[in-house]
């Protein structure tokens, strides 16, 4: 982004939130960029998710299960592929299985492996919102150009390095 065009849109933030001081740093006008951006994306996400009766992460664990298919994944797995850490990720799996999205296999040799896969009707879910979700990541980025969303996508990378 061209020097002139971001100093167009310094202060949109501030707008954002009605607050009248400057941030005290640009890394700290930067962290807060992010953490609205993403509650703003999660917020259209919820909003499509919702009529289908399941919330982000579980939507996201629908979207795991059906990578790792048709072998599953264990909770630990699952945990540490999640977008967001989750403390109880067994709790979210008890939930899914309740509703019919995921069933959960106890290994026969092992039996402290215990595997979550799809069920039809998870996999039918998940295919059933891809072009939804689809159309909200289009709705909220799609008027990026490719060489912007490199740009974002680069510079979100190196955000999530810790510095030093």
């Amino acid at each position: 982004m061209p020097n002139e065009l971001l100093e167009e849109h310094r202060g949109d933030l501030r707008a954002d939130l009605r607050q009248g001081k400057p941030f005290a740093s640009m890394v700290q006008e930067a962290h807060l960029n992010i953490g609205r951006t993403e509650a703003i994306l999660q917020e259209g996400l919820e909003r499509v998710l919702k009529p289908h009766g399941i919330s982000a992460a579980q939507y996201n664990v629908l979207r795991i299960l059906r990578g790792a298919a048709p072998h599953g994944l264990c909770r630990n797995e699952i945990r540490d592929r999640l977008l967001s850490r989750m403390p109880d990720v067994t709790r979210l799996l008890d939930r899914m299985e309740a509703g019919g999205l995921v069933v959960r296999t106890r290994d026969t040799d092992d039996r402290r492996l215990v595997t979550a896969r799809l069920t039809a009707r998870g996999s039918e879910l998940v295919e059933l919102l891809d072009a939804p979700v689809a159309r909200e990541h289009a709705r909220r980025l799609g008027h990026l150009g490719d060489e912007q969303l490199g740009t974002l996508i680069r510079l979100l990378t190196l955000a999530r390095r810790p510095a030093g």
